[in-house]
């Protein structure tokens, strides 16, 4: 089984191809993204790598941890699953107040 790896740190001009290049020595990258802002589409710095072979992503883990990219310091590691976050509705959660 594969393994997801967030990669931290990244210079806000790094696209999904050139991060894939950089884990693809590797080993087989199945997809990269960078995470963006919706609002305005810029990088948000960071982003996620797939990785089908579990030995090469921990190999790619362990090297890239630390590494330079563009001057900045990468934070490579086996990416968590996302925690559930609350409703960002128009509306409150719950009356503030007399106003509802």
């Amino acid at each position: 089984m594969g393994k997801k790896i967030y990669v931290g740190n990244l210079p806000f001009s790094t696209t999904s191809e050139s991060l894939s290049e950089v884990f693809a020595q590797f080993g087989a990258v199945d997809s990269s993204k960078i995470i963006t802002d919706r609002e305005t589409g810029r990088s948000k710095g960071f982003g996620f790598v797939e990785m089908s072979d579990a030995s090469a992503a921990d190999s790619a883990i362990e090297k890239l941890h630390g590494s330079d990219m563009g001057g900045r310091a990468l934070t490579v590691n086996e990416a968590r699953p996302m925690e559930k976050r609350e409703s960002t509705g128009a509306r409150p959660a719950r009356p503030m107040g007399n106003r509802w």
